[in-house]
């Protein structure tokens, strides 16, 4: 049995001083970072000395072998770093998009609303543009100030419908307003 230890250890040693260095330079050539190119080839040498009773074969292709599994962590290494930059870059044209509507938002804001009464008509115009229950519930909570139980008690329905009507009047006020965000934000803000 020692024979057999002593074969594998001086094969893999043997063959990690041999192709260490150009495995690692091949590696290199498509992850670009040395340490990254690096790190596949430990992987390698690593997953190899696991599976030590493989090196006992005389006919194996070791050159072949190696390429061919630094080329597969090569390729596994990139996948995953597309798929992120993918999420990456997903997540900064949201952002972006987030920035343009504020803006535009903001602009159309600044050159159309130009007084309080300009401010208190857009808001007229939308909630009056409610259907009835859903006007009647929204003034109730948003204008009279009160509490969705009281209304509900109030109106003689479910504090369900209360809230499903305060959706439906957020949701329409929403689309009416929507180049007046901060219209929504004042109306909204508590």
């Amino acid at each position: 049995m020692e024979t057999e230890e002593k074969i594998p250890l001086e094969c893999f040693e043997k063959l990690y001083v041999s192709w260490f260095s150009r495995m690692k330079g091949f590696a290199q050539e498509y992850v670009v970072s040395e340490e990254d190119a690096e790190n596949i080839v430990q992987d390698v040498f690593t997953e190899l000395w696991e599976r030590k009773e493989l090196l006992t074969y005389a006919e194996m292709n070791w050159v072949a072998l190696l390429f061919t599994s630094i080329k597969n962590k090569c390729i596994d290494l990139l996948r995953h770093r597309i798929v992120v930059q993918e999420a990456v870059n997903r997540m900064q044209e949201e952002y972006q998009i987030t920035l343009r509507m504020k803006l535009d938002s903001l602009e159309i804001f600044d050159q159309s609303i130009l007084s309080e009464q300009d401010i208190e008509q857009l808001i007229s115009e939308a909630i009056d543009s409610l259907p009835e229950k859903c006007r009647e519930i929204f003034i109730k909570s948003k204008i009279e100030g009160k509490k969705q139980k009281e209304i509900a008690d109030e109106l003689n329905v479910s504090i369900k419908t209360v809230e499903n009507q305060m959706n439906i009047a957020y949701k329409k006020i929403k689309v009416r307003l929507k180049d007046y965000l901060p219209l929504l934000i004042f109306l909204f803000a508590n």
